[in-house]
């Protein structure tokens, strides 16, 4: 939006107080500082809109406070009944943290790219319920020893705390290392590009929203397999939240999704809402290849909880593996 700049006409900008003149305006006190999101190229988002910082602070060589708000309605980050935030929507805001703190504080260039190697959120169900205003959140944030250089490259562990006030509503890993675009293009072979692949070859229809925890179909990531407990990844490229902007691989955020989809298809009729998941990424997943999605419930730490391990394969080899726990709601 485009600010105007009126002029006051010269005739009536005098310096006397006679009768029929008006007194040129004071000088302008400055603007107050208003609460904004940060800039969505630090947590490399394209929409403004998918942008949940909002400010932070350095507290000492190796904490720092991040401030970020949750908006009451979002057309993905949502639980079935509307009446929570989504508890992966506490992973997105623990990885934009590790982003922004990354450009913001340890000095790396917003063109190097990013390899996520964990990233692990717990949640408090009470903690997430959604008010009568937006959720204000403050994120305290441990760096985990000093980050790691190698050259061009660094490498970082960050764990978080996330307040809903002064109550805890999520804790958080995350492990980054960041390198310089002409290492990134080295590292991928070839595969570094700006544009949206094809849509994938889709050759059964996908699982009905309901079965995977969703409301609506274009969210829905998984088709059928060969067999039970196994399912394909086929996910819409042009999806306007998992996909915000153009990548040449596959975003962990969306594998994260996945796993909590296929843990609701392996439970269905049951939905289970993880609110842990720990995520351990691989390797790249490619837009090119087939995806195999497998799931199990295996034993938790929680006897009152459902745990469901699921892991990704591309040609065989392992892309990611998420353990999810949640209690199932039977319907």
């Amino acid at each position: 939006m485009t600010l105007l700049a009126f002029r006051t006409p010269a005739s009536v900008l005098t310096t006397g107080t006679d009768s029929g003149t008006i007194p040129g305006p004071a000088a302008a006190a400055p603007a107050p500082r208003l609460t904004s999101t940060v800039a969505k190229e630090y947590v490399h988002r394209a929409c403004h809109a998918e942008v949940f910082l909002t400010g932070s602070e350095q507290l000492t060589d190796t904490t720092f406070a991040v401030t970020a708000q949750w908006p009451r309605a979002h057309t993905f980050f949502s639980t079935p009944d509307g009446t929570r935030h989504d508890p992966i929507q506490a992973a997105e805001t623990i990885r934009q943290a590790g982003l922004y703190l990354a450009h913001t504080r340890f000095g790396v260039p917003l063109d190097h790219k990013f390899m996520m190697w964990n990233l692990d959120y717990t949640t408090r169900s009470r903690q997430l319920l959604i008010g009568a205003a937006p959720t204000d959140l403050t994120l305290e944030v441990q760096l985990l020893g000093r980050p790691r250089r190698s050259g061009t490259t660094v490498d970082f562990t960050l764990e978080t705390v996330v307040r809903r006030g002064a109550q805890p509503a999520a804790t958080g890993y995350a492990r980054f290392t960041t390198v310089p675009d002409s290492t990134y293009q080295r590292l991928r072979r070839g595969r570094h590009s700006a544009e949206l692949p094809a849509a994938p070859v889709v050759t059964a229809d996908p699982l009905p929203p309901a079965r995977v925890g969703r409301l609506r179909p274009c969210d829905v990531l998984l088709t059928p397999a060969d067999a039970p407990g196994r399912w394909h990844l086929t996910p819409d490229f042009w999806h306007p939240i998992l996909f915000d902007h153009a990548n040449d691989h596959i975003p962990g955020m969306v594998l994260l999704e996945a796993a909590r989809q296929a843990a609701n298809a392996l439970s269905s009729p049951a939905t289970v809402t993880p609110t842990a998941a720990a995520t351990t990424f691989h390797r790249y997943a490619e837009h090119d290849a087939p995806t195999t999605i497998t799931a199990q419930h295996t034993p938790g730490g929680d006897p009152d909880a459902l745990t469901t391990t699921v892991t990704g394969h591309q040609h065989g080899e392992p892309i990611f593996t998420t353990v999810l726990t949640g209690h199932p709601d039977h319907r």
